[in-house]
C-alpha cells in the first residue's frame, strides 16, 4: 500500500458522471474499498442525460469546488469531457478519452483506467504471439480497449465502428510509435474484422440492459475465438451467451469493472485498494440484481 494519500477516517467523496448509470456497481466497489482502508467514503452517482459542453463544464466546476477527490466518467461523456479539463495524463491525451478525473490543488486532471484495467483483465486470454483481435466500437471504451491491446503488443487489431470515420481516427491514434504498438486497421465490416481473428471485444453499449441486441451475429462466432464484453449489466450479455454456446472462451465485464475501479481509486487517494474486496462488492451487487430480476 502506498504511504501517501488519505489519513485513516478521512472523508472521501468521489462519484460517477454519465447516463444511464443507475445499474452501476461503482458505488459499492469504491465505498467498500474505502471502508477496508479506514476511510469514510461516499460515491455519488451523478446521472445526467444529454448534457452539452456547457452543462458538463458546470458539473465539473461543482466537482472542483465541492470537495470531491475525483470522479469517474462513463458513457456518453468520456470524450466530451476532454477539452474541459485542466490537464491530461499522457495515456488519456494520446487517445482523447477520459474515464477518471482527479481533483488536486484545484486542478482537474483526466486519466484513463479503462486502458490499464482492460490490459490487466485480458492478458490471460492472449497467446504468446500472433494475436489478431477484432474491436467493435471506436468510442470512449473502444479507444481504451484498442490502446490496451496495442500496449500489450497485439500484432493485429481490427477496428469496426458504425461510423467509419471514427474507426479511422482511432487507427491514426494507434499508429506505431517506435515499434512499441501493434498494427491497427479499419475493418470494412464486422465480418471483415472477425476474418481470421483470435479474439473479439465488444466496446459498445449494445447488449446493456434493457438492450438485448448483439453487436455481432451469432453465426460469426466459433470455438477457436475468445470473446470479451465491456458490458457487465447483465454479466452474461447476449453476445457472451451466444459465444459460450459455440464453445468460445468468454470474459465478462467483471474484471474490467474491478480493475479500472481499483486503478481509479488509487489515483483518487494514493492508496492501493484490495481488488478482492472490490470484487466481493461487485459480486454482491450482481447477485442482488439477479435476484430482483428473477423475482419480478
Amino acid at each position: 500500500m502506498s504511504t501517501r494519500g488519505y489519513a485513516a477516517s478521512k472523508k472521501l467523496l468521489t462519484g460517477l458522471i454519465g447516463a444511464p448509470i443507475a445499474h452501476s456497481a461503482s458505488p459499492a466497489m469504491h465505498e467498500r474499498a474505502a471502508e477496508a482502508l479506514g476511510l469514510r467514503g461516499h460515491y455519488q452517482l451523478i446521472e445526467i442525460a444529454g448534457a452539452d459542453a456547457a452543462g458538463l463544464g458546470l458539473l465539473l466546476e461543482g466537482v472542483r469546488r465541492l470537495g470531491f477527490a475525483g470522479v469517474n466518467v462513463t458513457y456518453p461523456y468520456k470524450e466530451a469531457v476532454v477539452p474541459l479539463l485542466d490537464a491530461l495524463a499522457p495515456g488519456a491525451a494520446a487517445m482523447g478519452a477520459v474515464n477518471t478525473v482527479v481533483v488536486r490543488n484545484g486542478r482537474l486532471t483526466g486519466h484513463n483506467t479503462d486502458t490499464t484495467g482492460f490490459a490487466r483483465a485480458v492478458a490471460p486470454l492472449l497467446a504468446p504471439a500472433g494475436n489478431a483481435v477484432a474491436v467493435i466500437g471506436a468510442g470512449g471504451v473502444g479507444k481504451a480497449i484498442a490502446f490496451a491491446l496495442a500496449n500489450l503488443k497485439v500484432s493485429d487489431i481490427r477496428i469496426f465502428d458504425s461510423e467509419p470515420a471514427r474507426a479511422a481516427t482511432l487507427v491514426s491514434l494507434l499508429a506505431p510509435q517506435g515499434g512499441a504498438r501493434g498494427a491497427a486497421r479499419v475493418a470494412a465490416s464486422v465480418e471483415d474484422a472477425l476474418h481470421g481473428a483470435t479474439g473479439l471485444v465488444n466496446g459498445t453499449p449494445v447488449g446493456m440492459l434493457p438492450n438485448r441486441a448483439m453487436p455481432v451475429a451469432a453465426a460469426l462466432l466459433h470455438e477457436k475465438l475468445w470473446v470479451a464484453d465491456a458490458v457487465y449489466s447483465p454479466l452474461i450479455t447476449p453476445l457472451l451467451a451466444a459465444a459460450e454456446a459455440k464453445g468460445a472462451r468468454i470474459m465478462t465485464g467483471r474484471e474490467l469493472a474491478i480493475y479500472q475501479a481499483a486503478d481509479a481509486f488509487e489515483l483518487f487517494t494514493g492508496l492501493a485498494p484490495s481488488t478482492e474486496v472490490m470484487g466481493q462488492a461487485f459480486d454482491e451487487v450482481m447477485a442482488a440484481r439477479s435476484s430482483a430480476y428473477h423475482a419480478a
